[in-house]
């Protein structure tokens, strides 16, 4: 059965950071693709970033280009969320995602597996 847990969430001020980890159990890590969505109090869920499986192409929401970094560690079965000059709209609930296939995407049902989720809060 594969298992994702989320880490990293917390309490910051705007224009700091912070750093989101996922690890994966339950299958081979390395062949797919992963993806991190987020959702606001009232809001549907939606994409922030995405990974291949090599780590060698990603994609971002528009919202977050320039600000959020995502990469991985296939050694490590772990996909990590940088994230840079938090806004408070920024301020959600984060999920990691798994895909069955090594291409990422966007879409939140072009995911198999969900995280249970982490805690981010911006504050003004």
């Amino acid at each position: 059965q594969v298992q994702l847990v989320e880490s990293g969430g917390g309490l910051v001020q705007a224009g700091g950071s912070l750093r989101l980890s996922c690890t994966a159990s339950g299958r081979t890590f390395s062949s797919y693709a992963m993806g991190w969505f987020r959702q606001a109090p009232g809001k549907e869920r939606e994409f922030v970033a995405a990974i291949n499986w090599s780590g060698s192409s990603t994609y971002y929401a528009d919202s977050v280009k320039g600000r959020f970094t995502i990469s991985r560690v296939n050694a490590k079965n772990t996909v990590y969320l940088q994230m840079n000059s938090l806004k408070p709209e920024d301020t959600a609930v984060y999920y990691c995602a798994s895909r069955s296939y090594s291409d990422p995407r966007s879409t939140a049902s072009a995911y198999d597996y969900w995280g249970q989720g982490t805690q981010v809060t911006v504050s003004s």
